[in-house]
């Protein structure tokens, strides 16, 4: 559905993206994660054409991105960070003119989320809400049912129970074959329901990409009682964060396995506790 290579995009001189590779295979929901500034919105608008790449290549359902044809958009759904629509339109009238390119368009499915999410149909969207503006893109990117759903930061501005209506709508949409959704968020939380495939993006590059569940199974925070004074020397093979008290230390790990808790027992004489992480304390702890 989407194929990255060496991926550059620069704004003048500050280099962005540096050599991005990115795969997302028919049928995965895929979580962006990265900090602010990261790129990943530069990402989602290389990948869509809306921005012109510096080197690389980048192609959506085979097509250069640069060069989507009239069929390959109509199988694409995309909610911006910031939703821009007809300001003197009501929100009945935006979803009628958008609808009218679709030939898929599902009205049944467009009626319930609108009456789901409470969107004011009579009202024009120049006053609406940043979070009614956002639920009406929402609404916007679904309508035609598409096969591959690009979401940059779509909760971003939904209050908690809008949130969750959303989320689980989008947990009912994804739940057909071949399927594709690309969803970029800062709220971890969201990305630990939805996703299967998690790709974090780091200094212009990917430096993960894999099923979630790898990576909760990699990293790892282990609490050590020893039966001995620790060294402040004391350290870990691939130890993201090491705090050391007296006999006892704290330690986050990147690449968790048993052999090393087995080592350590015997060298230190020591208790360890492993400890699984929640999506958002690994992503503090690869970041701090």
């Amino acid at each position: 559905m989407i194929q990255i290579n060496q991926l550059q995009k620069s704004f003048n001189d500050k280099k962005v993206l540096n050599g991005i590779d990115l795969e997302v295979a028919p049928g995965t929901v895929l979580g962006l994660l990265g900090k602010n500034g990261s790129g990943k919105s530069t990402l989602i608008k290389c990948a869509l054409g809306l921005l012109r790449s510096t080197g690389g290549t980048a192609t959506i359902l085979g097509d250069d991105a640069w060069h989507l044809s009239a069929a390959t958009k109509a199988r694409l759904g995309y909610v911006p960070q910031e939703v821009v629509s007809y300001p003197w339109m009501r929100v009945r009238q935006v979803i009628a003119y958008t609808a009218a390119f679709y030939p898929t368009w599902n009205h049944a499915l467009v009626d319930q989320l609108c009456r789901q999410w409470q969107l004011p149909l009579e009202d024009r969207v120049g006053p609406l809400s940043v979070g009614q503006l956002q639920t009406l893109g929402i609404v916007l990117a679904l309508g035609h049912e598409p096969d591959l759903l690009i979401l940059d930061e779509p909760v971003a501005s939904l209050d908690p129970s809008a949130r969750r209506h959303f989320l689980q709508t989008l947990i009912e949409i994804i739940d057909q074959p071949n399927r594709t959704v690309l969803f970029s968020t800062h709220i971890t939380s969201d990305l630990e329901r939805v996703a299967t495939q998690l790709a974090i993006l780091r200094e212009g590059q990917i430096s993960f990409h894999g099923e979630l569940d790898e990576l909760k199974e990699r990293v790892k925070r282990l609490h050590i009682n020893s039966r001995q004074e620790l060294p402040q020397s004391f350290a870990v093979p691939g130890a993201l964060h090491c705090e050391v008290e007296g006999a006892a230390a704290t330690v986050s790990v990147a690449n968790f396995n048993e052999q090393l808790v087995d080592q350590m027992r015997t060298t230190w004489n020591a208790d360890i506790a492993v400890h699984d992480l929640s999506l958002e304390d690994i992503f503090i702890e690869l970041h701090e």
